[in-house]
């Protein structure tokens, strides 16, 4: 069936973080554009890119539609119950349980420690018949049987070639009651999806805790409501089976079969642990039986992914799970009823070595020259530079990953912009001592100043107040919080464009500082000179209406003399007929 991973990324909600690919154990994860990718041929569902995720962009795949869809296709769904649900839902009896479950349609529910226990007794079956020096690496934790197939593939043929306890649970249950019903899983685990997916003949659907909390919250279902209704688990309750969710809980149950038969019993927890050990195992100097219990999670299964109470604990999970567990009396006879052989194959991932010169290219392109410039500091992710580099190299890393990389990227950019900037710049810490400045400020301040930048670029350390009259403006922006301002600031007969602001509030300010003085001296000379053509545009006006004013004058004189000389006529008298002027 093609469908989505159990674990995968909202990408919208994940960039520039990079703690997923610092926590996970196996390096699943691809970045690409500053998001965090889970890549499905490298993960083993361990969760734990769920649980530290800070953006919480990374979910598990829901499956509650497919088990209501489930409900409604078959006529009986039963429930496989992890036994660490008494961890999830303490207070919760068995009766309340069985009827939560009972009215979300399920035609009963089982628990998954029925299958453990016919796990433990296959195993202990073999051991019994067999005395040889030998490693047996348990089958029951999924996510460590992808772990050594994918990555410690040496220790595949020590995996004991049994079925999980789940998939022998769903076994039973169809011996049981049919195999035309359906199972869906509940519990803590990731990886149990996985086991659903790879195994459809006998498991439809794995839920998490989660997922019944919300489907139950849907339904309105309590278990207080659900009270005492007398419903058990089928076909029968387990027994030392349910000690599986705690450490060491499965070897408990093995040992119980065959007391004092020379085997050795170790357990492992947590991805870390199961690592260390088998890289320090040599099955071949064995001198006795070894059974390893490998569980992913740090105290076993009740300290699972998907476990919901925020006050869980594995060692308070531990606690709920002795205290309802009962051991039969010892030692047990118990015998496997259906067959729970299923041979492991090594799935290994296989990863390419880079060619030397590749990977010195690689590093080159984080500016890691020569072995001194790899500083290993594991913020990328990964816990050596050339790890990082082969990471690149497979396309699943970024360079701007690498934080020592941007830092020195972005100095350099600061530091040409310094450079090329013709204003003065400077940065001033809150006792006002100089951070760095460029040329122009030293420049700007006198031959003094410019020669100790000459001996220290960047006058590091240096006392702002020896070096600055205007200091105070300084004072005030860190005190204020806020920019400031000043145009055409007369120092030491120039004018100086100044502008402050903050970098780090209340810490670091920074400067520009523009020398206009000669701007203004031009400005001034411009003005002066506007001001001289003005005055000698006005007077000539002047004088023009004046000249004006005289030739006037005289031709209104001359005007008048002309008229004067010549008489008055009378107008002649209108011809007959013709109207008159008047």
């Amino acid at each position: 069936m093609n469908q989505q991973f159990p674990v995968y990324t909202v990408k919208t909600e994940c960039q520039d973080c990079y703690k997923c690919v610092r926590e996970c154990p196996v390096k699943a994860i691809k970045i690409e554009q500053g998001s965090a990718t889970v890549l499905p041929e490298l993960c083993i569902a361990c969760g734990r890119c769920v649980n530290i995720c800070p953006a919480q962009a990374k979910h598990v795949r829901s499956d509650a539609l497919r088990a209501q869809s489930l409900l409604r296709r078959k006529e009986r769904v039963y429930v496989s119950l992890a036994p660490s649900w008494v961890a999830e839902l303490p207070g919760v009896s068995e009766e309340a349980m069985v009827s939560a479950l009972r009215r979300l349609g399920f035609a009963g529910a089982s628990e998954t420690a029925l299958g453990a226990q016919q796990v433990s007794a296959e195993i202990a079956r073999r051991l019994a018949a067999s005395a040889e020096p030998d490693l047996l690496i348990s089958s029951a934790c999924p996510v460590v049987v992808s772990f050594i197939s994918h990555y410690v593939p040496d220790f595949t043929k020590h995996i004991t070639d049994v079925l999980s306890p789940l998939l022998a649970h769903c076994k039973l249950l169809r011996q049981e009651f049919g195999d035309s019903i359906g199972i869906v899983f509940i519990g803590p685990c990731i990886g149990k999806k996985l086991e659903a997916d790879g195994h459809p003949d006998l498991l439809d659907v794995a839920l998490t805790f989660q997922e019944l909390r919300a489907w139950l919250q849907e339904e309105e279902i309590s278990f207080a409501e659900a009270g005492e209704s007398g419903e058990r688990f089928v076909p029968e309750a387990a027994a030392e089976g349910a000690l599986y969710p705690i450490e060491g809980g499965m070897l408990q149950t093995i040992e119980a079969y065959a007391p004092g038969s020379g085997v050795e019993y170790v357990t492992l927890t947590g991805l870390e642990n199961v690592r260390h050990g088998l890289q320090t195992l040599k099955p071949g100097e064995l001198s006795h039986p070894l059974v390893l219990e490998c569980l992913a999670c740090p105290g076993g299964c009740v300290g699972g992914p998907c476990m919901t109470r925020p006050e869980a604990s594995p060692i308070k999970g531990r606690l709920d799970v002795l205290a309802r567990c009962e051991m039969p009396q010892q030692p047990l006879a118990r015998v496997p009823v259906v067959d729970v052989q299923e041979p492991i194959a090594s799935t290994r991932v296989f990863v390419p070595s880079p060619d030397e010169a590749d990977l010195r290219e690689a590093l080159a392109r984080t500016g890691k020259h020569t072995v001194q410039d790899e500083l290993n500091c594991g913020g990328c992710g990964y816990d050596t530079c050339r790890k990082f580099a082969q990471a690149m190299l497979l396309g699943k890393a970024e360079p701007a990953m690498c934080l020592s990389y941007l830092r020195n990227l972005a100095n350099k950019k600061a530091n040409a912009l310094l450079r090329s900037i013709p204003s003065g710049v400077v940065l001033v810490d809150d006792g006002l001592k100089v951070i760095e400045c460029n040329e122009p400020f030293a420049r700007m301040f006198g031959e003094d100043t410019m020669s100790v930048y000459e001996v220290c670029p960047g006058l590091e350390g240096a006392s702002l107040p020896a070096l600055v009259p205007f200091y105070e403006l300084f004072n005030n922006v860190i005190n204020s919080g806020e920019d400031l301002h000043r145009h055409h600031l007369h120092v030491g007969g120039r004018f100086l464009d100044v502008s402050i602001f903050i970098l780090e509030p209340g810490r670091i300010v920074g400067a520009v500082i523009q020398d206009v003085t000669q701007t203004e001296v031009r400005r001034d000379q411009i003005a002066q000179n506007a001001r001289d053509v003005i005055k000698k545009n006005l007077s000539t006006v002047q004088d023009i209406a004046f000249r004006l004013g005289e030739h006037m004058a005289e031709t209104e004189i001359l005007l008048r003399a002309i008229a004067d000389d010549y008489p008055t006529v009378d107008p002649p008298a209108p011809i007959s007929g013709e109207p008159s002027q008047e």
